[in-house]
């Protein structure tokens, strides 16, 4: 047993949001211990990074080492179920063209990266470390962690940033964590060598693929291989009555385009992987001695790759809250207030569209994209995780919806079908057979 360790800031979790967390406190000149249950680098899923990323990588100061490592993403293909041709939206037909490309990465890669350069800012990094509790006080926080060998270290903290993942440390410990009742998904995936991809220009581009289940993501890599996966309704992988691989692989043929794109591909180390995709948020974000960012505050379906960029962004946000946490706290209940606003855009935004995007008419609007009243901007917009642009922003995504409500009504009748699926797709089918459960931001 060793002595209680003393610290400004403990970060539980080094993923993106934590060594991004980590790294802007360790610049502020604080002492910051961050703690990881693995060891880097580690599987993790969730491949696809978008334009917003790229400025959050510059002001890091790793720009130059993620592009090294990813594979150029200038846009998505989406590819349709019932129709004999596919639809091509580029990120630089958002707001500011600029805001044009981003890449595709290993997450082992990309999250070592980031683990080591907060160590290198200053940060104290510490893998094999799981948190088991956290108990807060007047003063700040006592958190115990067990290590790979066994041994218990315990450190006191004037704050604490919950950046565990979907290990949701201190939602579950606090009981603050929600299922979201408007969606309920899993996912099968796994990884190939030889997938035929797009030419040109699109290669690095994610693909969605429709199917009748759900919808696929096919996600090139740098290193040649290709990241492909199922997200699913539940129903779908619960009625699974063979080997995940076979089953798999049935669900691939399911989609003509996919399957042709694989019929030559192999899969790398004959793995496929499933788990729970359930959606989830905490009922608030910050407390007076602890803030939680990324996925251990609210996770949503990773259909738009979100995930990474909503981390990053909460931890350069919720840095300045924890510098007003120890330095004025009389401007922190002003400040959680206003986080707790910010944090929730995102994810809302990019939720109407996926509670939506296996509707008929949402499709239809995806396939066939037009810029009447700049909705395509402001889609684009959203999809590249451009969203400052102001009134201009929001009042193209207004117009989309309004357009889609239009469109909708005249289509009642299939609207109405669309959303009686929906009712019975996103209900609670129980724990998986054989589900193995990975962590995704």
């Amino acid at each position: 047993m060793q002595a209680t360790q003393d610290c400004e800031v403990l970060v539980i979790g080094g993923g993106p949001a934590g060594s991004t967390m980590a790294t802007l406190l360790a610049r502020q000149g604080r002492k910051v211990v961050m703690l990881e249950k693995e060891h880097h680098p580690r599987f993790h899923i969730g491949e696809s990074l978008l334009p917003g990323n790229v400025e959050l990588f510059e002001k890091l100061g790793v720009r130059e080492q993620v592009a090294r490592i990813g594979m150029p993403k200038f846009g998505i293909e989406f590819v349709p179920p019932d129709l004999d041709y596919c639809s091509y939206v580029d990120f630089a037909e958002g707001w500011d063209p600029t805001k044009d490309s981003a890449w595709q990465v290993r997450r082992s890669e990309l999250d070592e990266l980031l683990f080591r350069h907060a160590a290198n800012e200053g940060a104290v990094t510490i893998e094999g470390a799981r948190v088991r509790q956290v108990d807060f006080d007047d003063q700040g926080a006592t958190v115990r962690a067990t290590l790979d060998d066994g041994a218990q270290r315990t450190w006191r903290a004037r704050f604490v940033v919950d950046a565990s993942g979907r290990d949701t440390v201190l939602a579950t410990q606090l009981k603050s964590k929600k299922k979201n009742p408007n969606h309920n998904s899993t996912a099968l995936f796994g990884h190939f060598r030889n997938a035929r991809r797009l030419q040109g220009k699109r290669e690095g581009n994610i693909s969605i693929c429709w199917f009748e289940h759900g919808w696929f993501w096919f996600i090139p890599l740098a290193d040649g291989t290709t990241s492909v996966g199922a997200v699913c309704w539940a129903y779908y992988l619960k009625a699974r009555n063979k080997p995940l691989k076979d089953y798999f692989y049935d669900t691939i043929a399911l989609c003509p385009e996919l399957h042709d794109r694989l019929k030559d591909a192999t899969l790398v180390d004959d793995a496929v992987h499933a788990t729970g995709n359930f959606a989830y948020t905490s009922t608030h974000a910050t407390g007076d001695r602890y803030l939680m960012v990324g996925d251990a505050f609210t996770f949503i379906d990773p259909m738009f790759s979100s995930g990474v960029f909503l981390a990053m962004q909460n931890a350069f946000d919720g840095a300045t809250l924890v510098e007003k946490a120890l330095e004025r706290p009389a401007e922190l209940p002003a400040a959680r207030r206003a986080l707790e606003k910010r944090m929730r855009i995102g994810p809302r935004d990019y939720s109407w569209f996926i509670y939506r995007v296996t509707n008929p008419t949402i499709r239809d609007m995806f396939m066939h994209p037009q810029n009447m009243f700049k909705v395509k901007q402001g889609l684009m917009s959203l999809l590249a995780a451009d969203m400052r642009q102001g009134p201009a922003y929001r009042g193209s995504l207004m117009m989309f919806k309004a357009v889609y409500c239009f469109v909708s009504l005249l289509n009642l009748r299939r609207t109405m079908a669309g959303w009686k699926r929906h009712r019975v797709n996103i209900q609670d089918m129980g724990p998986l057979q054989g589900e193995t459960i990975l962590k995704s931001e």
